[in-house]
């Protein structure tokens, strides 16, 4: 049952690693201390590996405020398809878009730097958890197979965030070592990326073994076998390690633990409305929790909408549209397929069904804000559309307070991995074909067989291509994109006057959507300036950026 979300003691305590947290201040000053009073029975180490849930790289996908994004969808916007329209105010955004971060670094380093902290205290609380553990069942405190599999829930954090942490930055501290204190004891220079990466491989592995064979929502919302098999298929595809990637989807596809959602109607009850409105779906393997008292979505479900929907429900104080797609990005799309028509993944108008009071987005020209020059908001037809996605009918009309989870990993993802890594490693065959039909065929509506029988018609280059698009189409809100640049050196190059038309072009070199053009420094963020100085060693910065003075 819902939910994994701990009392503010535990969270308090958490953050300086121990669970016992009356206990502790009553009895251990800290200058007293050993590694074994932060880790001495089964309920500090269950008290400290909740923690782990709600800290950290699960956080990065969730969060949104008022006038911004996630931080996971900064990435999307350097693709310059996707904007936050008060980027004029939130300029992270705005230098992330128009791929100018170099020379702002110090507005980008105020990001990174709650990205790092939070990333490493993770890391930091998994690696006293895993190291105590043998010590607690030997104890006798905790039997061995409650250790396995608190050891595999600390190891899939661990992994999770440093998997995050090299996707941003490239070489990053390793260490295995718990830390009494992070603000002070932390010195380590960056490690090579190979080595850190090689770490992320064996603790999934370790995971993999020691966690249940269940679903998320019927392990408690627990990380399962499933969630570490999925983040080391992720791991494998982002290297462009292809057979290993396709090992590891087969696994899950095989696992009878997850299915995809099927449209009931081509309507409201469609697959796409399904994942907005319901949680615990079958095709969810990871989702990041909200429950109304304890944690709310804060204002994810105003983003469906923009600034002028004040006046179409006072639940919340400011709408603004935070994260969504330019005009341009809709035309990865052809325009029978169901994510592109009204109320799917996108809105285009709104009427409330209690009282009929309506909303439509207004019809934005070249220039309609500044820094938004370079986009032409007016093309090929569409208004710039609401994000139906994020909409949330019993917060925006009733309570005020979302509580949908964000899905993190899903069934679909591992299809199209799967579909991919075997065309890239062994050539297009029926299982791959099958594996993207599966994919396609609730969006087209046609059968997976027909769409089976087509994708095994097409070249290898051509095939690779249509799951490169499918993953387009499939994840406008999930900020996949530009992982899929980043391992596979391509752009996609959408057409601004014919739907459906995208071309993959070299990504350095290559223009955004924003008219922005790739540099090699833009494949990496910048190392937060505050750690910098904090911490010389990690110097020097990632190249383009500026250095801690």
């Amino acid at each position: 049952m819902k939910k994994i979300f701990l009392s503010i003691a535990t969270l308090v305590c958490g953050l300086f690693l121990i669970s016992s947290c009356s206990e502790f201040l009553a009895e251990s000053p800290k200058s007293n201390l050993t590694f074994k009073d932060f880790f001495k029975t089964k309920a500090d180490i269950e008290g400290n590996v909740n923690y782990l849930y709600r800290v950290g790289a699960p956080t990065q996908f969730a969060s949104t405020g008022a006038y911004d994004c996630s931080l996971i969808a900064y990435t999307s916007l350097l693709t310059g398809y996707f904007v936050n329209v008060y980027e004029g105010q939130e300029l992270q955004c705005n230098y992330s878009r128009l791929l100018t971060r170099q020379d702002n670094t110090q507005s980008i380093s105020e990001d990174m730097d709650g990205l790092w902290d939070g990333c490493y205290r993770v890391i930091n609380n998994a690696n006293g958890i895993i190291k105590a553990i043998p010590d607690v069942v030997s104890s006798g405190n905790m039997s061995s197979a409650d250790g396995a599999r608190l050891d595999g829930e600390a190891r899939f954090f661990r992994a999770f965030n440093y998997m995050m942490l090299v996707k941003f930055f490239g070489d990053v501290p390793k260490s295995e070592e718990f830390l009494y204190d992070l603000s002070f004891d932390t010195e380590l220079p960056r490690s090579p990326k190979a080595e850190v990466i090689a770490l992320i491989e064996s603790d999934l592995k370790t995971a993999s073994t020691n966690l249940p064979d269940a679903k998320f929502a019927a392990n408690g919302h627990r990380i399962t076998r499933w969630i570490a098999e999925m983040a080391l298929t992720d791991l494998y595809f982002w290297q462009g390690k292809y057979a290993e990637a396709a090992t590891e989807a087969r696994k899950i596809i095989g696992s009878g633990k997850v299915a995809l959602a099927q449209n009931k109607d081509t309507g409201l009850n469609s697959a796409y409305n399904q994942l907005r409105d319901i949680d615990d779906l079958d095709e969810v393997i990871y989702a990041y929790e909200f429950e109304a008292s304890l944690g709310n979505n804060s204002y994810t479900p105003t983003h469906a909408f923009d600034g002028s929907a004040t006046s179409l429900s006072n639940k919340y104080a400011i709408y603004e549209r935070c994260f969504g797609p330019i005009n341009r990005y809709l035309n990865v799309y052809e325009p029978d397929d169901l994510r592109i028509q009204p109320n799917q993944f996108f809105h285009w108008d709104y009427t409330r069904p209690d009282d009929g009071r309506k909303w439509n987005p207004p019809a934005f020209t070249t220039g309609w804000m500044p820094g938004f020059t370079n986009i032409n908001f007016a093309n090929m037809g569409y208004q710039f559309p609401g994000n139906w996605y994020y909409y949330d009918e019993q917060a925006i009309l009733s309570t005020g307070k979302g509580i949908k989870d964000w899905n993190i990993y899903r069934y679909a993802e591992t299809l199209l991995d799967a579909a991919e890594a075997i065309a890239q490693s062994s050539g297009v065959n029926a299982e791959a074909a099958g594996y993207l039909a599966q994919v396609q065929s609730r969006a087209l509506g046609k059968t997976v067989a027909e769409l089976t029988t087509a994708n095994q018609a097409l070249s290898k280059d051509d095939f690779i291509k249509a799951c490169w698009l499918e993953r387009l189409r499939e994840f406008p809100f999930e900020s996949k994109i530009w992982d899929d640049c980043v391992r596979t050196g391509k752009f996609p190059n959408i057409s601004e006057t014919t739907r459906g038309k995208v071309d993959f072009v070299n990504l350095i070199g290559a223009v955004n959507g924003s008219g922005g053009t790739f540099k090699e420094s833009d494949l990496l963020w910048p190392i937060s300036l505050n750690e910098m100085q904090r911490n010389p060693n990690l110097r020097p910065q990632n190249p383009g950026y500026q250095e801690a003075k």
